[in-house]
């Protein structure tokens, strides 16, 4: 059986530079009957643990480390016994979340992760933060994209660790070079493609974070 790709949507607070924000996160788990990958553990490890309904969880993706997308990943590590991987760039946001816990592995540009026969591509993409990752996932037409990029442009980079020429160069070079048709599933909102966000990029420049 191919992989497929289920979508849940879990709620808390997203914290950084002394300002707490409601929101909501996607959260994706690729894989099949047997074996799934989460991509970003938000907010709540048990919701999540019921969507995998027992399946092998081979590990936990971090996008980037902001809290809102980290908070649920030591819980649910440990009830999974699966290896939390995050770009060691982001390794100070992580400790400002999770000062007494580390991640399992690092992710590295290029690396691949295979899960269900299907291979994911691991493109770093500084900006949003600077450890922030994209995975590409040619075999299922997607990339998660987490906070680098949304329908309607680029994640926010007001705040501290991220930097708006930068993630800039990484939708330009990195995510708008993939097939038109490419579904971006994102780390918060509606999903889009690379063909509808592509036009958009001198628009972006213009306007500035």
């Amino acid at each position: 059986m191919a992989a497929r790709i289920e979508h849940l949507i879990t709620s808390g607070t997203f914290a950084l530079d002394g300002g707490v924000w409601d929101v909501d996160n996607n959260v994706w788990i690729v894989g099949d009957d047997q074996e799934a990958v989460v991509v970003d553990a938000a907010h709540d490890a048990q919701a999540i643990l019921a969507a995998l309904g027992g399946r092998t969880l081979r590990a936990i993706v971090c996008t980037h480390a902001h809290n809102d997308h980290i908070d649920a990943a030591p819980e649910l590590a440990e009830a999974t016994g699966a290896p939390v991987l995050l770009h060691p760039d982001d390794l100070p946001l992580w400790k400002l979340t999770h000062p007494d816990h580390t991640p399992d592995a690092e992710l590295a540009d290029g690396q691949t992760l295979t899960v269900a026969g299907t291979e994911l591509t691991v493109l770093h993409t500084p900006g949003h933060a600077p450890g922030a990752v994209c995975l590409y996932a040619p075999e299922l037409g997607t990339v998660f994209t987490g906070d680098t990029l949304f329908a309607g442009g680029p994640g926010a980079t007001g705040r501290s660790f991220s930097h708006f020429p930068t993630i800039l160069d990484s939708i330009r070079e990195r995510l708008l070079t993939l097939p038109p048709e490419t579904v971006v599933r994102t780390g918060h909102g509606d999903s889009t493609t690379v063909g509808a966000e592509a036009p958009q990029l001198d628009e972006w420049v213009k306007r500035g974070h």
